[in-house]
């Protein structure tokens, strides 16, 4: 199916979302349309990194959140197509770095960085899956960094060893879903750290005008980007906001419905949820770089913040942890994205386009998290950032048509 005959079947189909509830021809529609489009927008990604370690246009490859990212999307897939190509490519990752004994090639536990802990996720399915007990103790290796990794006064995790007493959005979705899990299957007392996690960050990040939650925090105050009062980061940057509600919504799926704080996370993800549609574009449907600037000179809409944003809405609806009307916010937000980030190639893939291709705080060189620094960062086509949530979005506008109320 071609792309503009997708977007005219969805665009009837939203039109009639605002008038009428969604009958069942029409989820159809909406069900082929994102099982198509994320079976096109992975075999794109599958042709031009053949090897997923590589994915970050990195040839050399390693182990690092954003294979795992991909890796993560593309078991997913494999769930809902039965395809096992997509599960090859995802295991195919995971062998090159893991051996026998559980050792991580190029995996040093000594950096304390809460990235490397994303591409553990998709661990947990490799190991249920062929029974390969390598998997397991890869699994236990990266739980163990946990162990000792460095911590604020009220035990939010250090981004990194090197960024001391910070935490960032993004470090939540690194580490707290692959952290609840592990708990859910082997430690459940762990989960009262995974949940103090967030409450960390909702109580230092959350700005209540804006309802958005700024990218960083730093308890010391002694970073140049901090607010000597409040010790956050300047801005709302997107991305960073897309790492947490994906990290709220997917944390939840390791959280017991009798867990006594359950409740508490589901309130801060509906409070992400608000700011989300607060902050969505009007005439586009889809999110800004820096959130709350729309019409700052240079801001412009991205593409990962916005395959995030409609991940995460849609999987809380379907799950019922969001009210029912934020799935309209979604599939605005779904079009928004076919209609301006996808690309046809001239080989017959498909490309996701406009995404930052990274963004941080402090370093070196530095990086003052300035309004001109986010917007200034390099832009490209196919990152990971934004294929992996883009392939996940499609997926469960798919998983929600399979299961109507």
């Amino acid at each position: 199916m071609k792309i503009k005959k997708i977007l005219f079947i969805l665009t009837l189909t939203l039109f009639s979302l605002f008038f009428n509830t969604v009958s069942v021809s029409q989820n159809k529609i909406l069900n082929e349309t994102g099982i198509k489009m994320a079976v096109k927008m992975a075999d794109s990604e599958i042709l031009q990194f053949p090897d997923a370690s590589t994915v970050d246009f990195d040839p050399r490859g390693k182990w690092n959140y954003t294979p795992g990212l991909i890796a993560s999307a593309m078991i997913e897939l494999w769930k809902q197509t039965g395809n096992q190509k997509y599960f090859e490519y995802a295991k195919g990752y995971a062998d090159k770095f893991i051996n026998e004994k559980g050792e991580i090639s190029g995996y040093k536990r000594s950096d304390f960085n809460i990235d490397k802990i994303n591409s553990g996720k998709f661990l947990f399915e490799l190991f249920k899956t062929t029974g390969d007990e390598k998997y397991k103790k890869a699994i236990f290796v990266l739980r163990d960094q946990l162990l000792d990794h460095p911590r604020t006064s009220e035990g939010g995790f250090w981004h990194k060893k090197r960024y001391p007493y910070q935490m960032w959005l993004d470090g939540l979705y690194m580490g707290a879903p692959f952290y609840a899990r592990f708990a859910l299957d082997y430690e459940p007392k762990a989960l009262d750290d995974v949940i103090n996690q967030f409450k960390t960050v909702d109580k230092y990040t959350f700005n209540k005008k804006s309802g958005l939650n700024y990218h960083g925090w730093d308890e010391s105050r002694e970073q140049k980007w901090a607010d000597p009062e409040t010790g956050c980061s300047p801005h709302f940057w997107g991305r960073a906001m897309g790492w947490y509600a994906m990290a709220l919504v997917d944390v939840l799926d390791y959280i017991p419905e009798n867990n006594p704080d359950r409740k508490e996370i589901i309130e801060i993800l509906n409070q992400v949820a608000e700011g989300i549609k607060k902050h969505q574009d009007k005439k586009t449907g889809l999110w800004y770089q820096v959130l709350d600037l729309p019409e700052r000179e240079g801001n412009y809409l991205e593409s990962s913040v916005s395959s995030m944003f409609v991940y995460a809405l849609l999987k809380a609806t379907r799950l019922k942890l969001i009210d029912e009307s934020f799935r309209k916010t979604a599939i605005i937000g779904y079009e928004g994205i076919l209609n301006n980030f996808i690309k046809e190639n001239d080989n017959k893939s498909i490309s996701l386009t406009t995404t930052c291709s990274v963004a941080g705080l402090g370093g070196d060189p530095y990086r003052p998290g300035t309004f001109e620094y986010y917007v200034g960062e390099p832009v490209r086509d196919n990152d990971p950032k934004g294929v992996g949530p883009f392939i996940l979005a499609s997926i469960e506008i798919g998983i929600k048509i399979n299961k109507p109320k």
